[in-house]
């Protein structure tokens, strides 16, 4: 090794991992990106600290939403319920797409584990009294599966959660690819579905028919997040394709509905359940594309929070986060 790469490494040995992860958002030659590693972000916030949640279990902090601090895993390996025999060639310890809600108290955290291209998957649910770390009281408590998906048996993939509010009734949205984005009541206690069962299909993409069930399929459609503003719910949902770097043609579409349980509809007034959508994020000049997202009320302002594939860093998927902003006609948009 040259000397001075040797002592590049030994002083970035030193630097406190907390310097380390704010040197990394410094921005590059994209002047848009936070230059952070992220991938299917959700965020919250207590007090005042903002807290980011991505695949693969980690959780970070920060005070003003662009410089980072790296925080401890929720999970140091797979929930012991979670066994090969359920999901098959199931790789690394870390969940895939959480959601972050705080009811009643309590902060509710959807999680899932799954095989690449498969719906061999569940969603867990665990839950935790702060999110501030080494508080008394920091414990995440995991309660075991809410929904699992079995190919052959099952249409739709059990991943990609999202928890939505209706007064006091809990809603769980989720899915991937095959029949599309499905959404179920919660019990009151918000850890397991209702009894008796009531389910809805909210988005779905074109398939073609004669492909195998047990195949994901060419209808592309994941990433549900139901967001209320004013009288309407609004359904964000991604659509096309995501994990090609630099290939990846993932993009943001919405729809709205006066209810919880839909129908959601475009601008046009087609139902997302049908294939429609109207266009909220794409792809530019820097990102190859954009999507995965959630959308918060902060300090008075709409926020749009999701990850991108940054054409000017090898397609490396860079966290994204927007104000999110209004027309006439109450539908959303930002500058990306």
């Amino acid at each position: 090794m040259k000397t001075a790469n040797l002592l590049l490494l030994l002083f970035a040995l030193l630097i406190p991992p907390a310097l380390v992860a704010q040197e990394q958002q410094k921005p590059g030659n994209n002047p848009n990106a936070a230059l952070w590693p992220a991938h299917d972000p959700v965020m919250i916030k207590q007090d005042s600290l903002y807290y980011l949640f991505t695949t693969g279990g980690t959780i970070a902090s920060s005070t003003d939403m662009k410089n980072w601090t790296r925080g401890p895993r929720v999970f140091d390996r797979v929930p012991d319920w979670i066994t090969t025999d359920m999901i098959p060639g199931l790789r690394g310890s870390g969940y895939w797409a959480p959601d972050i809600s705080y009811v009643n108290g309590t902060y509710y955290l959807y999680y899932s584990y799954s095989a690449f291209g498969k719906n061999t998957s569940v969603i867990g649910v665990a839950t935790n009294k702060t999110l501030h770390f080494g508080e008394e009281g920091y414990k995440w408590v995991d309660h075991g599966p809410v929904v699992q998906s079995v190919p052959n048996r099952d249409f739709w993939n059990a991943i990609d959660a999202n928890l939505v509010m209706d007064g006091e009734q809990g809603w769980l949205s989720f899915g991937s690819f095959w029949g599309g984005i499905k959404m179920v009541k919660l019990s009151p206690d918000l850890l397991s579905v209702a009894k008796p069962e009531v389910w809805y299909t909210i988005a779905r993409r074109p398939r073609s028919f004669e492909l195998d069930t047990a195949d994901p399929g060419d209808g592309p459609v994941e990433a549900p997040f139901i967001y209320k503003h004013g009288d309407y719910f609004y359904l964000f949902i991604s659509i096309d394709y995501c994990c090609r770097g630099l290939k990846s043609t993932y993009k943001v579409m919405a729809g709205r509905s006066m209810k919880v349980e839909g129908p959601y509809l475009d601008k046009e007034g087609k139902s997302l359940a049908n294939g429609g959508g109207t266009l909220v994020a794409q792809g530019n000049e820097f990102w190859a594309a954009v999507g995965h997202s959630a959308h918060y009320d902060f300090d008075g302002k709409s926020y749009m929070i999701m990850h991108g594939y940054d054409k000017l860093d090898n397609g490396r998927s860079k966290l994204i986060i927007r104000e999110m902003k209004w027309d006439a006609e109450g539908w959303p948009y930002i500058d990306l």
